[in-house]
C-alpha cells in the first residue's frame, strides 16, 4: 500500500447540519456548526454588551493593552512580520513552488485579472483611500528616519522619506501575511481535502483534535479578527464618505448621517455576499479597478504628470534599497511612541486581518500553483499599492511642496485630505465630479471588503463550505453593519480599533504554527511521493 500521510484521509468529526431539518432548532442551524454558531454569537454579544455598557472602562482596557503591546512587544511584531516575509519568499521560490493547490491537473477557477481584482479589493478596502495621501503628509512633518538622516521637515528630501515609509507600511511585509495565510489554507483545503477553515492548517500537529475546543478557539479568533477589523474599517469609511457628502452637498457631518451610510453600505454588501464570489463580489471587484483607474488618470493628467511618472520608478528603487533594514529596525527611544503609532499599528492591523483576507485568497486560488500565488500575488498587489500611493500620495506631496497647505488639513481632519487634494489641482469643471467619484470609490471598496468578510465568517461557521447558507450571509452581513452602528453610537470605535490590534497577538502565534505545519506537510507529501515512485519501480513488470 502506498505510503501516505496519516492525515490525508481525515474525516471531519463535526459536520454542519445538512439533513432536512424537522424542528425549528434544526432549521436554524441547517448547514452550519451549531457549536461555532452559538459561540460566535455569544462572543459578539458579550463584547458589544461590555463595550456599550462600560464604554470608558472598555476603551481604557483596550487602549491600555494596545499601549502595553506597543511598548513591550514591538520587537516581537517586527520579528514576526519580517520572518513571515522571508518565509513566504522561500516557499514561493523553493522546489515546493510547483505544487498545485488542488489536483495536479486542475487549472485556476478565475482569470489572472479577476483573481487580482478580488484579492486587491478584499485586502485593501478603504485603507489606501484614507491613508495614501494623509500618511506621507504627516510623515513629512517629522519621523525618526528623517532624524537619523539629518533631513529637515517639510522639504523635498522629507517628502522622499515620507513616501518611502508609506510604501514600507503598504508593501511586501504586509502582503506577505495575507499571501502566506491564503496559501497555507488553500494547500490544506484543495490539496489535502480538509475544510476551508483556519483550524485545518494545524492538522499536522493536532490531528483530530482540531475538531475540539482548540480548533473552535482558533476559528473563533479568526471570526473575531474578521468581524471587528471590518467593523472598524466601516467606521473609518463612513466618516470619509460623510466628509465627501458634506464637501459636495453640505450634508451635516454627524453620527446620524454616518448611521444612514452604514445601513446603506451594509445592505449592498449583504446582497453582494448572498450572490456569491462568482457574481456580486467579482463584479464589484472589476468595477473597483475601473473606477480607480479613472481617478488615477485624472490625477496623473491634471496633476504633475512628469513628476509622478519619474516618482514611481524612483520610489520603488528607494523602497528596495531600504525595506530590509526598515523592516528590522526597532526604535531605541520607545518613549517617543512613533513606531507604536505607525509601524506596530500597521503590523498589528495586517495580522488581525490575516485570517479574513487569507481565507478569501484561499477561496479564489484553487488550481493555482504555490509560486503563482506567492510571486504573482505579492508582486502584483505590492506594485498596485505602490502605484496608488505614488499617484495619490505623490500628488498631495507635490501640492504641499508647491504651497498648498495640505499638511494642516491632515492635522485637523484626515477625512478631508482626499477632497482638498482634488480641489488643489484647480480643475474647476472636474472637481465635483472627481469628488463624487472618490466618494463612490470609498463605498465600493468597502463593500467588497465587507461582502468578502461576511462570506469568510459564514464559511467558517459552515465548517469550510465555500457556499454557506444564504440565511447566515444575510444575518452576518446585516450584523456587521449593526455592530459598527452600535459601537459608533457608544463611542467605541477607537477602543474597538485597539481591541483589533490586541487580537493580532494571539493570531501571530497561530501564524507561526501554521507556517511550521506547512513545512511539515510538504515534506511528508514529498516523502510519500518518493515512496510511491519506489513501489512502482519495484512492482513486477515495471522494467
Amino acid at each position: 500500500m502506498p505510503a501516505t500521510p496519516h492525515w490525508l484521509h481525515n474525516k471531519n468529526k463535526e459536520t454542519p447540519v445538512s439533513v432536512r431539518p424537522n424542528s425549528p432548532l434544526e432549521r436554524w442551524f441547517a448547514g452550519v456548526s451549531p457549536t461555532m454558531a452559538i459561540a460566535s454569537i455569544a462572543m459578539v454579544f458579550a463584547f458589544v454588551l461590555f463595550t456599550v455598557t462600560n464604554a470608558d472602562l472598555a476603551n481604557g482596557l483596550y487602549s491600555g493593552a494596545k499601549a502595553w503591546i506597543e511598548r513591550s512587544l514591538g520587537w516581537y511584531y517586527v520579528a514576526v512580520v519580517s520572518g513571515v516575509l522571508f518565509f513566504t519568499c522561500w516557499v514561493g521560490l523553493s522546489r515546493f513552488g510547483n505544487l498545485r493547490l488542488g489536483k495536479d491537473d486542475e487549472r485556476p477557477e478565475f482569470s489572472n485579472y479577476s483573481w487580482f481584482a478580488m484579492l486587491f479589493s478584499a485586502a485593501v478596502g478603504t485603507g489606501l483611500l484614507f491613508w495614501s495621501i494623509a500618511e506621507p503628509l504627516m510623515h513629512m512633518q517629522g519621523n525618526p528616519f528623517m532624524e537619523m538622516a539629518g533631513v529637515e521637515a517639510g522639504g523635498v528630501e522629507a517628502a522622499q522619506v515620507a513616501l518611502r515609509i508609506t510604501m514600507f507600511h503598504w508593501g511586501l511585509h504586509g502582503w506577505a501575511i495575507y499571501i502566506i495565510v491564503g496559501l497555507i489554507l488553500a494547500y490544506f483545503t484543495y490539496r489535502r481535502g480538509l475544510p476551508l477553515t483556519v483550524r485545518s492548517a494545524l492538522y499536522p500537529i493536532l490531528g483530530e483534535r482540531i475538531h475540539g475546543p482548540i480548533g473552535h478557539a482558533v476559528d473563533l479568533l479568526a471570526i473575531f479578527s474578521t468581524l471587528f477589523g471590518t467593523a472598524t474599517t466601516l467606521g473609518l469609511g463612513v466618516s470619509q464618505m460623510n466628509a465627501g457628502l458634506s464637501y459636495m452637498f453640505g450634508w451635516e457631518v454627524s453620527v446620524g448621517t454616518q448611521l444612514l451610510l452604514i445601513a446603506v453600505t451594509s445592505i449592498v454588501a449583504t446582497l453582494s455576499a448572498v450572490s456569491g464570489v462568482g457574481r456580486g463580489i467579482l463584479w464589484l471587484s472589476h468595477w473597483n479597478i475601473r473606477l480607480s483607474s479613472v481617478l488615477f488618470l485624472f490625477l496623473l493628467l491634471a496633476g504633475p504628470t512628469v513628476f509622478l511618472l519619474g516618482l514611481y520608478a524612483t520610489s520603488i528603487g528607494d523602497y528596495l534599497a531600504h525595506f530590509v533594514p526598515m523592516g528590522l529596525w526597532t526604535d531605541p527611544q520607545p518613549e517617543r511612541q512613533w513606531q507604536g503609532w505607525w509601524t506596530i499599528f500597521y503590523w498589528g492591523w495586517w495580522l488581525s486581518w490575516g485570517p479574513f483576507v487569507g481565507m478569501f485568497i484561499a477561496r479564489i486560488s484553487r488550481g493555482r500553483t504555490v509560486r503563482q500565488v506567492v510571486v504573482g500575488g505579492m508582486l502584483s498587489a505590492t506594485l498596485g499599492a505602490f502605484l496608488w500611493i505614488v499617484i495619490m500620495g505623490g500628488t498631495g506631496v507635490h501640492l504641499q511642496l508647491s504651497g498648498v497647505d495640505l499638511a494642516s488639513v491632515a492635522n485637523n481632519d484626515l477625512t478631508m485630505v482626499l477632497y482638498k487634494t482634488i480641489e488643489g489641482l484647480s480643475v474647476e469643471w472636474a472637481t465635483m465630479a472627481m469628488a463624487a467619484l472618490a466618494t463612490l470609490m470609498i463605498a465600493s471598496w468597502f463593500v467588497t471588503s465587507a461582502d468578502s468578510a461576511t462570506l469568510v465568517i459564514c464559511t467558517i461557521l459552515s465548517m469550510g463550505n465555500p457556499n454557506p447558507p444564504r440565511s447566515y450571509r444575510v444575518i452576518w452581513g446585516i450584523g456587521l453593519g449593526a455592530l459598527a452602528a452600535v459601537l459608533l453610537l457608544a463611542g467605541g470605535l477607537q477602543g474597538l480599533q485597539a481591541a483589533t490590534i490586541v487580537a493580532a497577538l494571539p493570531f501571530s502565534l497561530v501564524l507561526l504554527l501554521i507556517c511550521y505545519c506547512l513545512v511539515k506537510a510538504v515534506h511528508e507529501e514529498e516523502r510519500a511521493a518518493s515512496m510511491n515512485s519506489l513501489e512502482v519501480l519495484a512492482a513486477p513488470g515495471s522494467r
